[in-house]
């Protein structure tokens, strides 16, 4: 599998209170893959990078935010994807609030979605589907729906924020995502 990285950064969302959040960007409309779709920074790993290297570089390119090793706080279980990606996502605490700089080959859009009440009764769904016995995870945002492998990796990170385990090997990703 090809090895990739995505950063679950933990930021102050914008709105003002101070909560805990998280960074979510939209890719534009043009992008040949993955258009208009939510996601983590992240992308894929240069040779004889590690993914917290790949992470932090990714932060930087696609949102302008330059964070180091010493902003890590962990890393959560790897998720591999239909389409060949090992994707290892990486936590990292992002206290200053500098302003971002999106790239707009990669960003349409960034958004500071607060932790608390993220991931609700009312916010995830399980959907089953005949193609395998996982079932597809799907977080309501916005009007929309996150999938797997983002909705797995963020949902994780919320159940291990309320001393819960879950696993991402445990849901699937939605069938337009296995090409």
């Amino acid at each position: 599998m090809k090895r990739a990285a995505v950063a679950v950064i933990v930021a102050a969302t914008d709105d003002g209170s101070d909560r805990a959040g998280f960074i979510l960007t939209e890719r534009p409309s043009g992008m040949r893959r993955h258009a208009n779709q939510f996601a983590l920074p992240g992308g894929r790993c240069d040779e004889g990078e590690t993914v917290v290297q790949a992470a932090l570089r990714e932060i930087e390119e696609e949102i302008g935010l330059k964070l180091t090793e010493e902003n890590v706080l962990g890393t959560l279980d790897d998720f591999p994807t239909r389409s060949g990606y090992l994707i290892s996502p990486v936590v990292v605490w992002a206290q200053q609030s500098a302003p971002l700089r999106l790239s707009p080959e990669e960003v349409a859009e960034v958004y500071r979605i607060p932790l608390d009440g993220f991931v609700t009764k009312d916010t995830v769904s399980f959907v089953s589907i005949e193609e395998s016995p996982r079932p597809v995870i799907r977080i309501e945002l916005m009007g929309y729906h996150l999938h797997a492998p983002t909705a797995a990796i963020i949902y994780q990170f919320c159940e291990l924020l309320e001393g819960r385990v879950a696993r991402v090997s445990d849901f699937e990703q939605p069938l337009f995502a296995w090409r």
